[in-house]
C-alpha cells in the first residue's frame, strides 16, 4: 500500500504517510488475537520500507532475532535470500508456526556468521531485549559486507509501549511494572525487565551510530510515524517519548 514500482537502481519509493501510521497502529490492536495478521502486515510494510534503501532481489539478508519468520517470509517474497538467527528455539515456533528451515540458533551478541558475508543485516524490535545494545549493533555491522546495509529498529523505553505488556507502568520503573504484572496475572511477563527486556534509549544508539568509522548513517527516523515527524529524532528527551520506535539505517564503507 506504500510501495511503487522499482526504480533504475532496484529500490522503490516508500511513502510514510499518516494513513499508513493509522493502519499500522490499527493492525497492532490485533497483535494478541490475530498475530499472523498483525505480524504479516508489519513484515510487508517493513520490507517495503527496507526496499527504499536497497534492492533485495538476490541479496543475502540475515534477520537477527527472526523468531517465527514473518519477516523472512516477506523478504523472500521480495526476492531476497534470508537467514534467520534467534537465540530462543521456542520463539522460532511461536503462533503454531514451523521453524524456518533456513534458521540457526545463535546469539545476537555473537552472531554465528563470518565477517563481511551478508548484503543486508536486518533486525526488528530485538535490541531492547539484549543487555548489551552496542555490542549487538557492532555485530550487525561486522557481518555486513562493504557496501551493504544495516537496518536496525527498536522500541524506546520511554515510549508509551516501552514496557511492552507491562506498559504504562514501566514509567514507574521496570522492576515495579514487572512485579505488578506478576501479581495481577499470576505469572512473570514475557518481557521481564532486567531479564528479557531492558531500557533502550534513542540517545545511546544515535551516539553509537555517529561514532562509527566504518559506516555512513543513511537515515534516522521514527519507524512507524509519518515523514513529517522525522525531525523529532533530533530533539533530546522529546524523541525518547514521541519517536516510539527508532529506525537506524547504516551503509558500510
Amino acid at each position: 500500500m506504500t510501495a511503487t514500482r522499482p526504480g533504475p537502481d532496484g529500490t522503490i519509493a516508500f511513502r510514510a504517510t499518516l494513513a499508513r501510521s493509522v493502519g499500522l497502529f490499527s493492525a497492532f490492536r490485533k497483535e494478541q488475537t490475530d498475530p499472523a495478521f498483525f505480524y504479516g502486515e508489519l513484515a510487508r510494510d517493513t520490507v517495503d520500507q527496507l526496499r527504499s534503501y536497497t534492492p533485495l532481489d538476490g541479496k543475502l539478508v540475515v534477520d537477527v532475532g527472526g523468531g517465527p519468520g514473518y519477516f523472512a517470509d516477506a523478504l523472500r517474497a521480495s526476492g531476497a535470500r534470508c537467514l534467520c538467527v534467534d537465540s530462543d528455539a521456542h520463539e522460532m515456533t511461536l503462533h503454531g508456526r514451523e521453524a524456518d528451515a533456513n534458521a540457526v540458533q545463535g546469539s545476537a551478541l555473537d552472531l554465528p556468521l563470518q565477517t563481511g558475508t551478508v548484503d543486508v543485516c536486518f533486525s526488528s524490535n530485538v535490541l531492547e531485549h539484549v543487555p548489551d545494545r552496542t555490542r549487538m549493533a557492532d555485530e550487525m555491522v561486522r557481518v555486513t559486507r562493504p557496501g551493504g546495509l544495516v537496518y536496525l529498529s527498536y522500541t524506546l523505553w520511554l515510549s508509551p509501549w516501552g514496557g511492552h505488556e507491562t506498559s504504562p507502568w514501566h514509567y514507574l520503573g521496570g522492576a515495579y511494572a514487572a512485579e505488578r504484572f506478576t501479581r495481577k496475572n499470576g505469572r512473570r511477563p514475557k518481557n521481564d525487565f532486567g531479564r528479557t527486556m531492558y531500557a533502550a534509549h534513542a540517545k545511546e544508539m544515535i551516539r553509537w551510530a555517529r561514532a562509527q568509522t566504518d559506516v555512513d548513517v543513511v537515515d534516522l527516523r521514527p519507524r512507524y510515524l509519518p515523514t513529517w515527524m522525522k525531525p523529532i529524532v533530533h530533539v533530546p528527551l522529546l524523541r525518547e517519548i514521541v519517536t516510539w520506535n527508532l529506525l537506524i539505517v547504516l551503509r558500510k564503507h
